[in-house]
Parts: C-alpha cells; sequence; structure tokens
C-alpha cells in the first residue's frame, strides 16, 4: 500500500510543479508561499477532522512534537526555497535539482537513522545525480 500512496504523491507534486508555476506569475513568491500553506493547512485539518483523528492530539510525545514542529520548519523553508526557485527559473530544470532531496534524504537516513545503504542504493543515487546534471545542463 505505502507504494501506492508514494506513487500519487508524486503524481501530485507533479501536478503542483505545473500549477504552481502558472499561479506564481506576478506573485511575490513568499506570498505564494503562504497562500499554499493556507490551503495545505485546511486541508490537513479537514483529513483529521474526517478521520476523527484529533482525539491523538493528547497522546503525542515531546519528542514527536519537537520533531514534527522542526520538520515543519525545514517544510517551511523548503517550500519558500521552491516558490523563490520557480519564479525565477524553468520548471524543467528547478524540479530535477529539487528532487535531488532523494539523494540528500538516502544519506541522511544512513547516518542519522542508520538504514541500510546498499550497492543498489549507491548506484541510485549516482544516477539520479547524474541524471539530474544532464537535465539542467
Amino acid at each position: 500500500m505505502w507504494f501506492i500512496f508514494a506513487l500519487l504523491s508524486a503524481v501530485f507534486a507533479a501536478i503542483t510543479s505545473i500549477l504552481a508555476k502558472i499561479g506564481i506569475e506576478g506573485v511575490n513568491s513568499n506570498l505564494a508561499t503562504a497562500i499554499r500553506t493556507v490551503v495545505v493547512v485546511g486541508l490537513a485539518w479537514g483529513m483529521v477532522f474526517l478521520t476523527h483523528a484529533q482525539s491523538g492530539l493528547a497522546d503525542i510525545s515531546r519528542k514527536s512534537w519537537i520533531f514534527l514542529i522542526l520538520s515543519g520548519l525545514a517544510t517551511g523553508a523548503s517550500w519558500l526555497c521552491y516558490y523563490k526557485a520557480l519564479q525565477t527559473g524553468e520548471v524543467s530544470k528547478v524540479v530535477p535539482v529539487d528532487k535531488l532531496s532523494v539523494v540528500l534524504t538516502l544519506v541522511l537516513a544512513f547516518v542519522f537513522l542508520h538504514e541500510e545503504f546498499t550497492v543498489k542504493k549507491l548506484a541510485g543515487c549516482v544516477l539520479i545525480g547524474a541524471g539530474t546534471l544532464i537535465m539542467v545542463l
């Protein structure tokens, strides 16, 4: 089931990039990010209440709160940079560079989460890096 959701995430991310590039024309990138964020917040809380997950708020540990907040800050920084890049660059070049996050995530997962880093993953990272370089040159 994780694969279906991951694939849907990729599809929605692709659609997001195209819609954002069209929508950001003539709009300050920080303002555009704020508008997008309000929509995402509304959608996320709508899903929380739709699925009756709000009762889980009291069960969240201090550690989870800290890391979820840090994750939110990182997401915000990512979105602000992404929209600025989209506003000033071509979507066909911005998106591949943004997707270098795959390579960085695998390295960080190895270092901080002690996940396995196999020859296959290393080859994938090299290919993604090389592919990104080819696409943006």
